[in-house]
């Protein structure tokens, strides 16, 4: 086989592993939202004590596919790896994004092996399954990130270093992401009849802390949005070349549908269906994130001129500042 025809295959074979691990999320996603997470019981690896589970109900069809669907999901990522080492060189950056993956794939599996065995799955409202979820959020989007950057090293992207605008958009993705995940749990164990009950399930004083998180989501998630929006545009006016300009094009759209999206998704109450939608569009714009941060960070790499907007901004405050101090 041509070393180039082999690139070219690494490149597909990293889209379909980053797609594929995209649908076992939301898959989990339904897990949760349906109450299905004890369908195995306690039990992790086996499912009810037993490797197949004999006349299985729903809930633990759905969580047992579940589990499947996840190993399937870390064969995958260790043909990746492998396909990464063949058709790469010592060194590429290709190499270390699939270890990466790897890793946080592994990590996935062992938080969600904790979540069953301390039984924060199903009706438990405690806050520590919230911060469980949170932290399985977490290790989501870092596996997505690391995947979608193998696939940026597999189509030819270049090395760079994240700072700047680009980090405060990667930590505002992550705490809208957070959140989203502790107003999702709260959807599933609260849930409300009318928009007006949802109202004063929020507001009420001695409703549970699940509920008075849940109110903070969308703020953060537009605050979180309008950033990540501002940059794109800010980016998109220096013309940094088709691949940056391609992707934010697509993180500019995506944050104006996922917002979209959420503001369906408070109206109809948040069912199943919208919830899955909300969770596909917010990893969906995660990556087209990463893929644009990546692109943009990479030209800077190449180009000592080129400036993200946020240390421009704080560069002419500093410069405005001395100039203050330095007047008699």
């Amino acid at each position: 086989m041509a070393p180039m025809d082999r690139i070219d295959r690494f490149a597909r074979y990293a889209w379909a592993t980053l797609a594929y691990n995209v649908a076992v999320i939301l898959w989990g996603a339904a897990v949760r939202a349906t109450g299905s997470g004890a369908g195995c019981g306690s039990h992790w690896p086996l499912c009810n004590g037993e490797v197949l589970p004999r006349s299985p109900g729903v809930q633990t069809i759905i969580e047992f596919s579940h589990r499947v669907t996840s190993g399937l999901a870390l064969l995958l990522v260790v043909g990746l790896v492998v396909f990464a080492f063949r058709a790469r060189p010592r060194g590429d950056a290709a190499r270390g994004a699939a270890v990466l993956s790897l890793l946080f794939i592994l990590s996935e599996a062992a938080v969600g092996a904790g979540l069953v065995l301390f039984e924060m799955v199903a009706h438990n409202q405690s806050m520590a399954r919230a911060l469980w979820m949170a932290a399985h959020l977490i290790n989501t989007f870092f596996l997505l990130g690391v995947l979608t950057l193998t696939v940026h090293y597999a189509t030819g992207g270049a090395r760079f270093r994240l700072r700047g605008s680009f980090a405060l958009g990667i930590a505002g993705l992550l705490l809208a992401g957070v959140s989203g995940a502790i107003a999702a749990l709260g959807d599933t164990l609260f849930p409300a009849v009318s928009l007006s009950h949802a109202l004063e399930q929020d507001l009420s004083p001695t409703a549970h802390l699940l509920l008075r998180l849940r109110v903070l989501h969308p703020l953060i998630s537009i605050a979180a949005g309008l950033f990540v929006l501002w940059l794109a545009l800010q980016t998109l006016k220096k013309k940094l070349g088709p691949r940056t300009d391609r992707y934010a094009r697509r993180t500019a759209v995506l944050v104006f549908v996922q917002i979209a999206a959420g503001a369906v998704n408070v109206l109809l109450l948040a069912p199943v269906w919208m919830q899955i939608v909300h969770l596909l569009l917010a990893d969906l714009l995660w990556i087209a994130f990463v893929l644009f941060g990546a692109a943009a960070l990479a030209v800077r790499e190449a180009r000592p001129s080129f400036s993200s907007p946020v240390p421009s901004m704080w560069n002419k405050i500093s410069q405005s500042n001395d100039v203050k101090g330095s007047t008699p």
